[in-house]
């Protein structure tokens, strides 16, 4: 599966390293698949400032740090919450660009009604913050972790290459 994820997460990688910027991930139902695609980039630890899974309410406030206030009316599996977690892992970790995942692998629905198959991804960097929805089509859920995670990349090096480096300090 690393293999698969490793061409697009040199392409991130690349255009990361050349801008001097850095990232951090909130990876949901991937189960840490985003990060360990970007750690798969020798000298990682260059546009990489490091994530977790956010895979529990408690898991989300350690990793988060979130208030109740601004998780107030939230919904997991939609846009909305994807982009809190992408914004807030970017503010966590002191990170150029936050990418967060949010998803229902299956082979169940997700105990908030969403269908199995479905993810939505959050990255969020200077001056914007994007969201997009992902289904798969298939409830089998080691497919729809790789799935979710080859989707979130590619949605990362779309996002990067339509935006403009940081400015020169």
């Amino acid at each position: 599966m690393l293999d698969e994820l490793a061409p697009v997460a040199a392409r991130a990688a690349a255009i990361l390293t050349e801008r001097r910027e850095t990232i951090a991930v909130a990876d949901g139902a991937t189960g840490g698949l985003i990060l360990a695609g970007l750690l798969t980039v020798p000298g990682a630890t260059r546009f990489c400032r490091g994530g977790g899974v956010v895979y529990s309410l408690r898991g989300r406030d350690i990793l988060l740090g979130l208030s109740r206030d601004e998780l107030a009316g939230m919904e997991s599996v939609t846009e909305r919450y994807a982009l809190v977690q992408a914004e807030a892992i970017r503010a966590r970790f002191g990170a150029d660009w936050g990418i967060a995942e949010s998803g229902s692998a299956g082979p169940d629905h997700h105990p908030r009604g969403a269908p199995a198959g479905r993810s939505c991804i959050a990255v969020s960097g200077p001056g914007i913050s994007v969201a997009t929805t992902f289904d798969s089509g298939t409830s089998e859920r080691i497919t729809n972790m790789g799935a979710f995670a080859r989707a979130a990349l590619a949605f990362l090096v779309e996002t990067l290459e339509m935006t403009a480096p940081l400015p020169e300090a």
